[in-house]
């Protein structure tokens, strides 16, 4: 599993409909792409967003990284959309899971 990790503020001024057409449409596009595992948002409080997209392995990942849409959708959220943003990337070091067996 590869794990990408958007944290972003988005700008006060922003088109937030304009903004929710563009994430969902690439939520689709990435919903499309071989080796993708999911996608997660978490809003907090403060206005931060953590977005969480899984794939099976870094080539997977890489391969949505070069979609000709997707760039032209980083260049609009830089230019539109984001006050600041920080992205991680990589193989979890450690997994850990629980899974209640008596649900």
């Amino acid at each position: 599993m590869y794990l990408v990790v958007f944290r972003n503020r988005k700008r006060a001024d922003i088109d937030a409909p304009a903004y929710s057409r563009d994430a969902a449409d690439m939520e689709r596009l990435a919903r499309e792409q071989p080796g993708f595992l999911g996608f997660k948002s978490y809003a907090a409080d403060d206005g931060e967003v953590i977005a969480l997209s899984e794939w099976v392995d870094e080539d997977a990942a890489l391969a949505w990284r070069r979609i000709a849409a997707h760039a032209e959708m980083q260049a609009r959220g830089r230019s539109d959309y984001y006050e600041s943003y920080t992205l991680f990337a990589g193989t979890p070091s450690r997994i850990h899971h629980f899974d209640r067996q008596d649900k």
